[in-house]
């Protein structure tokens, strides 16, 4: 685990999460492998009647630091315990085109 990464999942105890999964998905981007890419799996019952929209705004908020800086982008994925109990499982996250013109 890198620091991006320990720093990201140790804010994210503000939420006291009963499961927090931190992925660094930046192999997955074009350009340098740095830790610029994750995937954050949250379970709080923080979330309990907080719509998702302000649930993201709620985490947003957490990394202010991180989203200004080393961090390019996260992929969401917050769940009350009852949701995480009824779902499906994380969905997979697909691979970056980069930007790139050719298909």
């Amino acid at each position: 685990m890198n620091a991006v990464q320990s720093t990201i999942e140790r804010k994210l105890s503000a939420l006291e999460p009963m499961y927090v999964d931190v992925v660094n998905e930046s192999h997955m981007h074009s350009g340098p492998a740095t830790a610029s890419h994750f995937k954050l799996v949250v379970v709080s019952a923080a979330f309990e009647g907080i719509r998702a929209v302000a649930r993201h705004q709620r985490v947003y908020q957490i990394l202010a630091e991180e989203l200004a800086g080393e961090v390019h982008a996260l992929a969401l994925h917050l769940y009350t315990p009852d949701e995480w109990q009824v779902t499906s499982g994380v969905p997979v996250s697909p691979n970056c085109k980069g930007g790139s013109l050719v298909d």
